[in-house]
């Protein structure tokens, strides 16, 4: 690998790779992205740790989407191995090496399903939890 790539893709450990699937997925959801999933890849491919599906409202939205989860990704210092271009729209791909992030319009979620194709992967709960009332005093 040149030094140009090394300082691209910094592969992290199992834990740190789903802390950013689960921040990713909820800057995703921040950003009204709709129906978000992670897939735990880690058992059954060495293509990536987590998939991050969710579809995007419009190109704009999804385009605003990746890039929010490219600067946390810069926060950390992760850089993405590969990313679409967002402005296209259809299918937004930003590849971390150990995440990739897979945000679609509608139709092309419909047409690619990746969570049925790998259906036997385990999803992560991500969902922040709700936050309680606290009792009237």
């Amino acid at each position: 690998m040149t030094d140009e790539a090394s300082k691209r893709v910094s592969p992290s450990s199992g834990e740190d790779a789903r802390e950013f699937a689960v921040a990713a997925a909820r800057i995703a959801h921040e950003n009204k992205a709709e129906d978000i999933e992670i897939l735990d890849l880690r058992e059954l491919s060495a293509i990536a740790d987590f998939f991050v599906i969710g579809t995007g409202t419009s190109s704009r939205q999804m385009s605003a989407v990746a890039d929010h989860i490219k600067d946390h990704a810069r926060a950390l210092d992760r850089r993405p191995f590969r990313a679409t271009d967002p402005r296209e729209g259809k299918w937004v791909l930003a590849d971390y090496v150990d995440v990739v992030i897979h945000l679609f319009d509608a139709d092309h979620r419909e047409f690619y399903d990746l969570a049925s194709l790998w259906g036997d992967a385990p999803r992560v709960e991500w969902l922040p939890e709700e936050p309680t009332e606290s009792p009237a005093e």
